[in-house]
């Protein structure tokens, strides 16, 4: 039981972090976010928004699979009992109501590709975790929390450093 709410707490700094980089863009200063006034909806995966000097940018789709491969393992944790599309859900859900946050706020550019990306970077996340539960079966929990709690330190650490570095 003790490890669920260190899952749970890890989950919930993850999320926090993962709002901040999404939403904020990483910014302290919120004014700067009001004055973006980007407000754009692409409903065509990989086309719109993803397009560089004509070309798909690859690395910001690998990105945003990556970004929620975490979601995935935590969800898979907290939940490990329900099947691959009740997991799915909340993180399709939450990815949505991102690209939702930004259009209402137009502090980005919502996009099809991001939901679609992050999605798969879940799912994959769920995937990871089912395959390493058949390897690790119990001891899991501790060896995925102690991996989850040191890169959390990590992330928070670097994230204020950058914070710190661009004031």
């Amino acid at each position: 039981m003790k490890s669920k709410k260190l899952t749970q707490i890890l989950f919930i700094v993850y999320l926090i972090v993962l709002s901040w980089i999404i939403l904020f863009k990483m910014e302290l200063d919120i004014s700067l976010l009001c004055k973006m006034n980007l407000r754009s909806v692409n409903l065509i995966p990989f086309a719109g928004s993803l397009l560089v000097n004509g070309k798909v940018d690859v690395s910001e789709i690998i990105l945003n699979i990556v970004a929620f491969i975490p979601f995935g393992v935590y969800i898979a944790m907290l939940y490990r009992k329900q099947n691959i599309l009740i997991k799915a859900l909340p993180i399709a859900g939450v990815s949505l109501l991102y690209e939702i946050i930004q259009y209402v706020l137009k502090i980005g550019a919502s996009d099809i590709t991001d939901l679609l990306g992050n999605t798969l970077g879940g799912i994959l996340g769920i995937l990871f975790f089912a395959l390493a539960y058949k390897i690790l079966e119990n001891k899991i929990y501790k060896v995925f929390n102690t991996i989850a709690l040191t890169g959390t330190i990590l992330v928070v650490c670097f994230l204020g450093l950058l914070s710190l570095m661009n004031i």
